[in-house]
């Protein structure tokens, strides 16, 4: 049995809730046991894309680490074609309780739009150092290169991110490896027919739905 864990210390998500009045959003603060889910079987640690119908139609790319979910903004979303290589941006560290969250931030708020769970599930790291042991995932991001085996509701298989660009325009890549799992004729998804990998719902239903609530 897997124990329940902890979101990370504050001073983690300092800049993510800084940016946000959670008096005004229903995005989770971070606050206390983590999200509602624990670990799966065996203890894998978790990711998750969402979709984020803002300013500009992003999908948000979260991997799990040292008690939160490492965060990074990809405009087209990941791909299974290892052909492609998808722009990456970091932001700031979310929640674990983040996996979870569906709904429409409203009008006025950091990061306005809806929001839907594309896809999500486990991850196993597969990043090593040059003695070829595992190097951890928090160690392999601060050095600028992640390995990772995905088990999600669509993505499967290998993918690596790797830091392109240092500084205040830190960018990354986000790239499918070559596995049984590529697949060169989906490439990027369609945020307007994609849906909930949670509830079903497409974006333009839970904006709908968040209308007739508020």
């Amino acid at each position: 049995m897997t124990s329940r864990k902890s979101e990370a210390p504050a001073e983690t998500l300092a800049a993510y809730r800084r940016k946000r009045d959670f008096t005004k959003t229903a995005e989770p603060s971070g606050a206390g046991k983590a999200g509602g889910r624990d670990r799966a079987a065996g203890g894998q640690p978790s990711f998750v894309v969402q979709i984020h119908d803002a300013t500009t139609t992003h999908f948000d790319f979260r991997l799990e680490a040292d008690g939160v979910l490492k965060s990074w903004a990809v405009p087209k979303g990941p791909s299974r074609d290892p052909q492609e290589k998808r722009l990456a941006m970091p932001t700031e560290d979310h929640p674990l309780s983040y996996r979870t969250f569906e709904g429409v931030i409203g009008e006025g708020g950091y990061g306005a739009g809806t929001v839907i769970v594309w896809d999500e599930g486990t991850y196993r790291n597969e990043t090593t150092g040059r003695d070829g042991s595992e190097l951890p995932m928090a160690e392999a991001l601060r050095r600028g290169h992640a390995s990772f085996w995905m088990d999600g509701s669509k993505l499967h298989g290998g993918y690596a991110l790797t830091r392109i660009r240092e500084g205040r325009d830190e960018a990354w890549v986000l790239v499918k490896r070559k596995d049984k799992h590529a697949d060169a004729a989906h490439g990027s998804p369609d945020p307007a027919r994609a849906r909930s990998a949670l509830t079903g719902r497409t974006l333009r239903q839970v904006a709908r739905e968040g209308k007739q609530t508020s």
